[in-house]
């Protein structure tokens, strides 16, 4: 937290400076080694989209299918209940897509 030198409030971060509210005091940021610090804009952030078969993008487990037998299943978990409750597991077999839910 940085005061400002004129009035002694509470400078705020305004477009990679440091500005006073009440005075109008701006302040370029410095790194800790005295010289001025610069900072790259952001871009805007890439969204995946997973198309046709969604649960290619899901974690995989080993648990037995009981329709096919077979070993292997995504798993993912979804909060059914009120927020004090456990949450519940999913999951879908990798082979014949059966899906099924773990009971506690």
């Amino acid at each position: 937290m940085e005061f400002c030198p004129k009035c002694k409030s509470m400078m705020f971060p305004v477009k990679g400076v440091s500005q006073c509210r009440k005075c109008g005091y701006v302040k370029e940021k410095e790194a800790k080694d005295g010289s001025l610090v610069s900072r790259s804009e952001r871009s805007d952030r890439e969204v995946t989209v997973l198309e046709g078969e969604t649960a290619q993008g899901l974690p995989t487990t080993s648990v037995r299918c009981e329709e096919c037998g077979h070993n292997v299943a995504y798993w993912w978990l979804r909060q059914l209940r009120s927020a004090d409750e456990s949450e519940t597991r999913f999951f879908k077999c990798t082979k014949c897509g059966t899906t099924w839910r773990e009971y506690d």
